[in-house]
């Protein structure tokens, strides 16, 4: 199997089972050359409060969109160059992003290609933003991607926009409800 094919393969297996459906997508633009989603919130908790569960993301990213399959392998060193890193059997790991601007209780940003993006020659950069709102404080997610694809980035935007959108439901349902879990 060729590199290319092995690529489309794995794009193509993780849509039904990782990602959301498109028709949830909250995709601010896209083209051939990248794309970028958006996904807000207001929360009852202080920003001190928000900033602590952020930087642990083991304990809200889903282990679904995770090499490993299991989100408590995830860490996150926040310094510069830090790493949003997932621990892989046998010593092996995964970075994510790198953290390339920190201001404690206001912004984290993060550069990285995530998930099936990785294998690609594109850029991806994550900015979570906590900032006080009305009656509460507003979570900000921001993913802009772009780059080079071996597959349509227009036609991926949707699917990316679904794990965003459910890593910053988590956060969030983290801080409001001391569970990143849906209620069942």
């Amino acid at each position: 199997m060729t590199r290319f094919s092995w690529c489309a393969a794995m794009v193509l297996a993780l849509i039904p089972f990782g990602f959301p459906a498109a028709a949830q997508a909250k995709i601010l633009s896209s083209s051939d050359a990248g794309f970028a989603v958006a996904h807000e919130a207001t929360v009852q908790a202080k920003p001190e409060e928000i900033w602590a569960a952020m930087i642990e993301p083991a304990k809200w990213w889903s282990g679904a969109h995770s090499w490993s399959g299991k989100a408590e392998n995830f860490f996150l060193t926040v310094q510069p160059g830090g790493c949003f890193c997932e621990a892989l059997p046998d010593g092996g790991f995964a970075e994510h992003a790198r953290v390339i601007y920190a201001q404690p209780s206001h912004m984290l940003r993060l550069s990285g290609a995530l998930g099936p993006l990785q294998s690609e020659a594109l850029t991806g950069t994550l900015s979570i933003e906590i900032k006080p709102a009305d009656g509460g404080t507003r979570i900000s997610f921001h993913y802009v991607v772009g780059g080079y694809a071996r597959f349509d980035l227009v036609g991926f935007a949707g699917a990316v926009d679904g794990v965003i959108g459910e890593q910053h439901a988590r956060l969030t349902r983290l801080v409001s409800t001391s569970s990143a879990d849906p209620a069942k």
